[in-house]
């Protein structure tokens, strides 16, 4: 089922089953080194689809990168 729903001022529509779970499924929020989200030293990969997904108004986890490093 698809559901649409006001996110951060705009109607998008989104997998009922997905919706808010971006964070689980992504490698930045995942633990990885470089990602640093709100800081000058951001991981640029990461800061550049954020950018992308802010001016389009949508959601896009990382699933593959070749950038990352965990943290621990």
């Amino acid at each position: 089922m698809v559901e649409k729903y006001d996110h951060h001022g705009t109607t998008v529509s989104v997998q009922s089953h997905l919706k808010g779970k971006h964070r689980e499924h992504c490698l930045c929020f995942l633990g990885c080194a470089h990602f640093k989200p709100n800081a000058s030293d951001n991981c640029p990969l990461a800061q550049e689809l954020f950018e992308y997904d802010v001016r389009n108004n949508m959601t896009t986890p990382v699933w593959e990168c070749p950038k990352y490093e965990s943290t621990q």
